[in-house]
């Protein structure tokens, strides 16, 4: 990433230069095309009026608050999220904290206390459905007469609704993520599904067959299909390596149950421990399997990479927020 960017907190004052900005306001779980058409309308209305372009999200998810006891695969956390709208050209992310207590605020406690006071907005932009205050008293009617009374444009945007005429949702994404179709997935994001984590050290079993492999822990809910992939690999000095990973969770190794992203780098060789990485999927090769003996297991794991290299030596990107991610 590259530009002045600032991720902030919903307790923190808002500085002075980005107040009398354009807002766009949702969730935004997963960035995917039909958030881009809410976000991308909101640079347009900040670049022709002259002002920042803000994002106001919440966090936790509020599935997380209302539905504790369900896990959520969460396809963007903060700190993806926050990339991607950086990638896309907004100035700042507000991350607002999400409970019950704020969720029990009047609509018009929210208008005032969070657009006008905190963020001071020239505008905002959200989707027709989105709601907001006690029993999701607010909705577009209200969110319009309040820009009335308050002095605020508002901007609404239709659902958006892919080449199939289905809207497009964090849903829809998640349950291809979780049946092995990310190419499909990648249709409705717009852009490679990209999980960014840590390498740390594994049994180095990978190593000793000749597979070297950066290990990252992913969120325990990450429900992705477990098997192997083709990926790319972006190294925290940007640097950019085609590979193969594993994914699957691995108890002997793993003692909280996090899944575990095992990678082999093409034509790499060198040290990765310690390093913030991203891993971005762009196809699924096949399930996990056991196999009869080590030598077998050489085997495959030589097909598994010819055929993720023939894969990925024909790919392009979606978008330019794709070329900005996984290229």
């Amino acid at each position: 990433m590259t530009g002045s960017f600032e991720r902030i907190s919903g307790d923190r004052p808002l500085p002075s230069r980005l107040r009398g900005g354009v807002v766009a306001i949702g969730n935004f779980d997963g960035v995917h095309r039909g958030h881009l058409a809410v976000l991308q309308r909101a640079l347009d209305e900040a670049q022709g009026r002259g002002v920042p372009a803000l994002v106001l999200t919440f966090q936790p998810h509020p599935r997380k608050v209302f539905r504790p006891e369900a896990p959520l695969f969460v396809l963007t956390p903060p700190v993806m999220k926050a990339r991607l709208l950086h990638e896309l050209g907004f100035d700042a992310v507000v991350e607002q904290a999400f409970s019950r207590e704020f969720a029990a605020r009047s609509a018009e406690t929210f208008i005032t206390d969070i657009l006008v006071d905190m963020l001071g907005i020239g505008c905002t932009v959200t989707g027709v459905d989105f709601h907001f205050g006690k029993d999701r008293q607010g909705g577009p009617a209200f969110l319009m007469a309040a820009g009335e009374r308050y002095g605020f444009g508002v901007t609404l945007v239709d659902a958006f609704r892919d080449e199939g005429a289905e809207v497009v949702s964090s849903s829809r994404i998640r349950t291809l993520l979780e049946s092995g179709r990310p190419e499909e997935a990648a249709g409705l994001l717009g852009y490679r599904f990209t999980v960014e984590s840590e390498v740390i050290g594994g049994q180095k079993l990978g190593r000793t067959l000749g597979f070297p492999t950066a290990n990252m822990k992913l969120a325990p809910e990450t429900a992705l299909k477990e098997g192997i992939y083709a990926v790319r690999f972006r190294r925290a000095d940007g640097t950019l390596h085609d590979g193969v990973a594993s994914f699957g969770r691995r108890p002997t190794v793993d003692d909280n149950g996090a899944p575990l992203l095992e990678t082999f780098l093409f034509d790499f060789s060198g040290d990765l421990y310690g390093e913030v990485c991203r891993v971005s999927l762009f196809g699924y090769l096949r399930g996990e399997e056991k196999f009869d003996g080590l030598d077998a297991l050489v085997e495959q794991m030589k097909r598994d990479e010819a055929e993720a290299r023939a894969l990925l030596a024909g790919v392009r990107p979606l978008s330019d927020l794709d070329a900005r991610i996984a290229f």
